[in-house]
C-alpha cells in the first residue's frame, strides 16, 4: 500500500521547501505580508537570510526575526536561519575583524629565483621574498564585503628555503633544505653545479580571497563562527529551537585561499590555506625533512611518487581539518540544540574537490550537515544546457558537470550518510535573470528530482520593493509576479514529488568512486565522465568516496558479493582512471574482487599506491580495464542495469524508489522529441500511474514479463511520469482510463485580447480582436503581465473534451464559464475541460502569465548592480499564445 499517494490525494501531506527570505530591515507590515505570500503559495517553511539585513544579531535583527517567528507559528511554518551576516559563510557576523592575528586566516607561498652554479657565496636577501605582495586586480565583482580595504597584517614570515636542481625540469631528487644557510633575512649558500631553484617559502594572512573570515584550519578561530551567530540565536529563542526554529543554514563556506572565486586544484600557483594544525600533522605524517619537500605542493617533476604522496596528504589533513573544526563542530552543538544543520559549499567546474572557493572535499566538506546540499543558480543547469551554452553569470561553464554530476553528488551523500536519512537539499533558481519563469523552473526541479534531490531552497524572496536587482528573479515582488499563482501551483507540485521519494531507499545498482583523491595526486578523470555514460543509458549510480571503505562504522559499510553503504547495495564499483590510488581503497577493491563483486577500472589501473603497500599495484593488475566506449557492455554482462529502453533515448532519466512500494519517475530532458517506446523493469505486480501535477491517479499500458513488467511509455518534453506498483485501490481512487477522442474542434478566429500588469488584475485594458494567435511581444514589447484572451462558443454535449493550446509564453490558467479547468507551466498545455462545459453557449477565458523580462529588459538599467547589467537578455522569447488552439473531444 502507498499510504503517501492517499495523503496527497486529500491534499494532506508534509512540507519539503524552505525558499530564502531577503530582509534588509523592512517595516513590519512588509515581512507580515511575506509570510502570507509565501504561505499561500503552499510553502510550509522559509529559510531568513540575512546577509543584506544592517543589524544581524542586534536589535532591530531580533526584532524583525520576532515578527517572524510569530507570523510562522500562526501558519505553523518552520523557520531556518543563514548563519552569517556576509556571504560566503565563515564571516562569524565580524567576530574576526579585529581578532588577535593568530585568529584570522593564514596562508603559505613561496617566492622563487634561479641561479646557476658552481658558484661561492650566492647571496639572497629572502627577507625581502617572504612578504606577500597583492595583485592590484584581484577584486571582487560582488561587492559582499563590508570593508572596501583589507586589514593589513604585518607578520608575514619566513617558513623555510629549498632548493632543487632545473637543468631539465624539476628533479625532486636534488630537494634540499638550506634554511640553515639563512641568518638575519639574508641567505649564503655555495651553489653546486647546475642550474637551481630556490623556493623561498612564507606564511602570511594577507593572501587569500577575503580577511575577517574565519580559518578552518584553526579549531579555535573556527569556534567563533558558533560563539558569533549560534550561541546568541540560542540564548534568545532557545524555546523555539526544535519547534519554530528548525535549524541553520551555511552558505558556501569557503577555505578562502587563491584569487577571488578560484578554482584552481592543488599543483597551481597559488597560495594554500595554513594553521599549527596543519604544521604538526604534516611533520607526523612526512617525517622530520617534510619541509624539504614543500616546493612539490606547487612544483612537479621527475619523481611523481613524491609529488603525489605530498599533496595528498597536505589535502587530506586539511580536508580532515575542515571536517573536524567546521562541519562536524556546527553539526555536533545543532543536534545538542535540538535542531538541524544544513547548506551547501561551492561545487561549480569540479570545485568541490579543491581548495579556494570551495572547501577541498564535498562529502567531508557536508560531513556534519544533517542533510546533503548542493545549488543551482546563475545558469548551471538549464534545458539544452548539457554541453552549451559555455558561459553563463557564474562564468566558464562545464555543462557536463552540472547536467550529469551535480544533482547525483547531493542524492549520493544522502543515500551514503546516515544522519541525512536520505535527504538532499538543492537551492534553486536564483541569478537566472527575471527571463526565468516557471517553465524553467519546472524543468530545473524535474532534473533534480529524478536524480533523487528532495528538498528545494527557492532563492528567492527578496521584501525589497520591487525591482531588487541583486541576483533576480524574485517570487512575489511585492505583487508585481504576473506568474505569483503559478509559482504557487510549482510549490505544491514540488511538494508532492518529493514526498513520493522521501522516507525509502532509492535504488542505484553502480557506486563511482569519488575523485577527489586521485585528482589531488596525479592524472585522473573526473566522475562526469561515466556519469554521462550511465545516464544516458539509464544505468543509476551513486558516486561514493574513499572514506566509506576506512570509516565503515560511520557509513556502515559492508564488503561483499555487493558493496554495501548505509542502506544502499551497489553490484558494482566503477573506479574512473586515476594515476594513485590511497591503499585503503585498493585493499577494499582486492576484497571486494575475491567475494564476487564486479570491480571495473576505466582506461587503467593506478600506477601508485598512496601511503605506501606498493605491493598492492600487483595484486590490482589481475583487475578489468574498461574504456568509456565499453563500459555498458560489460555492466551489461554483470546484469547491473535495471531497465532496457526500447527505442534507445539517451535523454530518458529515470529514479527507482522503494518505500511501501516500487515507484519509478521518468523524465524527458530532450527539449525537441518525445520519448514514446517501452521502459522493461524488474517490478512486477500491479501498476498505476501517478498524475503528480494534476493530483490524479491514471491508468498505465503494463504487460508481465517473467523477469518483471514492459510498460508503455510516453514522456514529453518538459513531463515526468510517475509509475507506482500496487493496487490503486488501496489510495481510495480509481485510476482514470486515458480519453479517446474522436473529434478536433478548431477555435480559430473570433477571441478578444486584452492585458493586465501584474499589479492591475484583474482589470485588464487594451481589448482588441485577434483572428490568430501570434507573439504579443511584437506590438508590446516592453510589456510583461497577463495577456487574456476570450471567446464564446457553442458546443453539443460531450463526454470528453481537452483543451489544447499548441505552446504559450508561459503559464497558462484556463476558465470555463468562470470556472477554472487548472494551471500549466510548461508544454503540452492541455486541459480537461468536459466536466464544466454545457450542451449550448459556453465561455471561455484563457489567461497567459509572462515573465517580467521584457519589462525589465526595456527600464533603464539600475546603477551599481552587476547583475541586472549582466543578465540582460540578448535575444527575447515570445509572449502569449503562439499557435492553434483546439479542443479534442468525444460526443
Amino acid at each position: 500500500m502507498n499510504p503517501k499517494i492517499k495523503q496527497l490525494l486529500n491534499n494532506e501531506g508534509e512540507n519539503y521547501i524552505f525558499p530564502f527570505l531577503w530582509l534588509h530591515g523592512e517595516e513590519e507590515n512588509v515581512l507580515r505580508e511575506y509570510m502570507e505570500a509565501i504561505h499561500s503559495a503552499g510553502i510550509g517553511a522559509v529559510c531568513i537570510e540575512s546577509r543584506p539585513h544592517p543589524d544581524f544579531c542586534g536589535p532591530k535583527w531580533w526584532h524583525d526575526l520576532d515578527i517572524i517567528l510569530d507570523e510562522a507559528r500562526k501558519r505553523k511554518m518552520k523557520i531556518w536561519i543563514l548563519d552569517d551576516s556576509h556571504f560566503p559563510t565563515g564571516y562569524a557576523n565580524g567576530a574576526l575583524e579585529n581578532a588577535p592575528a593568530e585568529l584570522c586566516r593564514q596562508f603559505i607561498y613561496y617566492s622563487s629565483v634561479e641561479v646557476a652554479g658552481p658558484a661561492k657565496s650566492v647571496q639572497l636577501n629572502v627577507a625581502n621574498h617572504a612578504v606577500y605582495v597583492k595583485n592590484p586586480f584581484e577584486t571582487s565583482i560582488f561587492g559582499m564585503r563590508a570593508k572596501k580595504e583589507k586589514r593589513k597584517f604585518d607578520d608575514d614570515a619566513l617558513f623555510s628555503v629549498c632548493a632543487a636542481r632545473v637543468d631539465q625540469g624539476f628533479d625532486a631528487s636534488t630537494l634540499t633544505d638550506i634554511t640553515e644557510y639563512v641568518k638575519d633575512g639574508e641567505l649564503v649558500w655555495d651553489v653546486p653545479a647546475g642550474k637551481w631553484m630556490i623556493y623561498v617559502h612564507y606564511l602570511t594572512r594577507n593572501a587569500g580571497s577575503r580577511d575577517g573570515y574565519i580559518n578552518m584550519l584553526h579549531k579555535e578561530s573556527a569556534r567563533k563562527q558558533i560563539e558569533a551567530v549560534y550561541e546568541p540565536h540560542w540564548q534568545r529563542y532557545k524555546q523555539e529551537f526544535g519547534t519554530t526554529i528548525a535549524g541553520f543554514f551555511s552558505d558556501e563556506p569557503e577555505l578562502g585561499n587563491g584569487k577571488m572565486n578560484a578554482n584552481q586544484p592543488i599543483g597551481a600557483d597559488q597560495d594554500l590555506p595554513w594553521s599549527p594544525e596543519v604544521e604538526a600533522q604534516l611533520l607526523a605524517r612526512l617525517g622530520g625533512q617534510w619541509k624539504t619537500r614543500l616546493p612539490l605542493l606547487w612544483e612537479s617533476g621527475n619523481h611523481p611518487d613524491q609529488t603525489a604522496e605530498v599533496r595528498y596528504v597536505y589535502m587530506d589533513i586539511v580536508t580532515r581539518l575542515v571536517e573536524k573544526n567546521f562541519s562536524q563542530e556546527i553539526g555536533d552543538w545543532c543536534a545538542e540544540h535540538g535542531v538541524e544543520y544544513i547548506g551547501h559549499l561551492i561545487e561549480d567546474n569540479n570545485m568541490h574537490a579543491r581548495p579556494g572557493s570551495s572547501l577541498g572535499h564535498f562529502f567531508r566538506g557536508l560531513s556534519g550537515q544533517h542533510m546533503s546540499g548542493i545549488d543551482d543558480i546563475g545558469g548551471q543547469v538549464m534545458p539544452g544546457g548539457e554541453i552549451y551554452p559555455k558561459r553563463t553569470v557564474i562564468g566558464e561553464r562545464d555543462g557536463e558537470f552540472f547536467h550529469y554530476l551535480l544533482g547525483k553528488l547531493g542524492s549520493s551523500f544522502a543515500a551514503i550518510d546516515p544522519i541525512k536519512k536520505g535527504r538532499t537539499m538543492c537551492e534553486i533558481f536564483g541569478a537566472y535573470g527575471w527571463g526565468e519563469g516557471v517553465r524553467t523552473m519546472k524543468y530545473l526541479v524535474d532534473h533534480f528530482l529524478v536524480r533523487g534531490v528532495n528538498h528545494y531552497v527557492p532563492h528567492a524572496f527578496s521584501a525589497k520593493p520591487y525591482p531588487d536587482p541583486d541576483c533576480p528573479p524574485h517570487f512575489y515582488a511585492n505583487g508585481h509576479d504576473p506568474q505569483f499563482r503559478h509559482f504557487g501551483a510549482l510549490m505544491r507540485y514540488v511538494n508532492r514529488m518529493c514526498a513520493l521519494i522521501s522516507g525509502g531507499t532509492r535504488i542505484a545498482p553502480a557506486a563511482v568512486l569519488y575523485h577527489a583523491e586521485a585528482e589531488w595526486a596525479g592524472e585522473y578523470m573526473l566522475d562526469q565522465k561515466p556519469a554521462h555514460v550511465l545516464l544516458d543509458h539509464q544505468i543509476d549510480f551513486d558516486i561514493v568516496p574513499a572514506d566509506v571503505f576506512v570509516e565503515q562504522d560511520r557509513y556502515r559499510t559492508r564488503l561483499g558479493n555487493c558493496l554495501y553503504v548505509n542502506d544502499q547495495e551497489y553490484k558494482v564499483l566503477i573506479v574512473p582512471y586515476a594515476q594513485y590510488m590511497t591503499a585503503g581503497t585498493a585493499k577494499a577493491v582486492l576484497e571486494l574482487k575475491a567475494a564476487g563483486c564486479p570491480v571495473l577500472f576505466i582506461d587503467g589501473l593506478p600506477s601508485g599506491i598512496l601511503s605506501g603497500e606498493a605491493a598492492l599495484l600487483t595484486e590490482l593488475s589481475a583487475c578489468r580495464v574498461v574504456t568509456l566506449d565499453t563500459l555498458v557492455s560489460e555492466l551489461e554482462s554483470h546484469s547491473v542495469a535495471e531497465l532496457a529502453v526500447e527505442p534507445a533515448f539517451p535523454m530518458l532519466r529515470y529514479l527507482h524508489y522503494r518505500e511501501d512500494n516500487d515507484l519509478y519517475l521518468f523524465t524527458n530532458e530532450n527539449m525537441a522529441e518525445a520519448f514514446t517506446g517501452t521502459v522493461h523493469v524488474p517490478a512486477a505486480g500491479p501498476v498505476y500511474g501517478y498524475d503528480v501535477w494534476n493530483n490524479r491517479l491514471v491508468e498505465v499500458r503494463a504487460e508481465p514479463t517473467d523477469t518483471g513488467t514492459k510498460l508503455c511509455l510516453e514522456v514529453r518534453p518538459y513531463q515526468s511520469v510517475v509509475i507506482v506498483f500496487g493496487r490503486d485501490e488501496e489510495t481510495g481512487a480509481r485510476a482514470e482510463a486515458p480519453a479517446c477522442c474522436d473529434q478536433e474542434i478548431q477555435l480559430a478566429g473570433g477571441w478578444t485580447m486584452s492585458l493586465a500588469a501584474a499589479a492591475e488584475y484583474p482589470h485588464f485594458h487594451d481589448h482588441q480582436p485577434i483572428e490568430e494567435c501570434t507573439n504579443v511581444g511584437l506590438n508590446y514589447p516592453a510589456f510583461s503581465g497577463f495577456i487574456r484572451y476570450e471567446r464564446e462558443l457553442e458546443l453539443p454535449a460531450l463526454r470528453h473534451a481537452e483543451l489544447v493550446i499548441e505552446e504559450a509564453y508561459e503559464g497558462v490558467e484556463v476558465f470555463v464559464n468562470e470556472q477554472s479547468a487548472g494551471i500549466q507551466v510548461a508544454p503540452p498545455f492541455h486541459f480537461r475541460i468536459g466536466h464544466l462545459l454545457k450542451a449550448g453557449g459556453n465561455k471561455l477565458r484563457i489567461e497567459v502569465a509572462t515573465t517580467r523580462e521584457r519589462e525589465q529588459h526595456y527600464a533603464p538599467p539600475q546603477a551599481g548592480s552587476f547583475f541586472a547589467a549582466f543578465l540582460k537578455a540578448p535575444a527575447l522569447p515570445p509572449t502569449g499564445i503562439i499557435g492553434d488552439v483546439k479542443i479534442l473531444a468525444q460526443a
